[in-house]
């Protein structure tokens, strides 16, 4: 099934954007959002999308097996796209300013469109060229592109972290990463 939902309905899944310029560029296009199965509570602004979800729009991808979009009263959207057990929902958004790419998975993916920050929770990382971050939660604000990265999202300062996040930063060149060393992280790693 091909749902096609107006671009207003889901502003607020242009999650990972790497500046307020790119998300401007999603924001003037169609949405397309290929999924098995649809359901739509008008009455209290609740779209509910299954099953091999796809969304599109303009330089943004995101996958996964759930997506669900909801309206407060102020007009914002939020969205949850979550995968199935074993797997990770993931999104790809194109930088405005190079020919690089934003990329990141975990279980569960929220984006607030209000706030413009996207939570990545539970096995989550983002990925900017062959620079890498990884841990349990990442908040990352798509107009700063600022990161937090801890071991859970209510984590404060003073409490000893239960699993240590994890930074791979690649060096600034104009060669590319030979093979096997692109900043991924190996299983034995993680």
């Amino acid at each position: 099934m091909h749902v096609f939902v107006l671009p207003a309905a889901l502003a607020a899944l242009l999650l990972a954007s790497s500046c307020a310029h790119a998300q401007t560029i999603n924001r003037d296009q169609p949405v397309n959002i290929d999924a098995d199965k649809v359901v739509v509570d008008d009455r209290n602004k609740i779209h509910v999308f299954e099953g091999r979800v796809v969304l599109t729009q303009g330089a943004l991808t995101l996958k996964g097996d759930k997506l669900v979009v909801t309206q407060n009263a102020d007009g914002f959207h939020n969205g949850v796209i979550t995968a199935g057990p074993g797997r990770l929902a993931s999104f790809r958004q194109k930088r405005a300013h190079d020919a690089g790419w934003v990329e990141g998975e975990a279980e569960r993916i929220e984006y607030n469109s209000q706030t413009e920050r996207a939570k990545l929770f539970n096995r989550a990382q983002v990925q900017s060229g062959g620079d890498k971050v990884r841990g349990q939660y990442i908040e990352y604000d798509t107009v700063s592109e600022n990161y937090l990265v801890t071991d859970a999202p209510s984590r404060g300062d003073s409490a000893p972290a239960k699993e240590r996040v994890h930074v791979t930063l690649q060096p600034k060149s104009n060669k590319p990463a030979p093979d096997g060393q692109n900043g991924t992280a190996t299983d034995s790693a993680r």
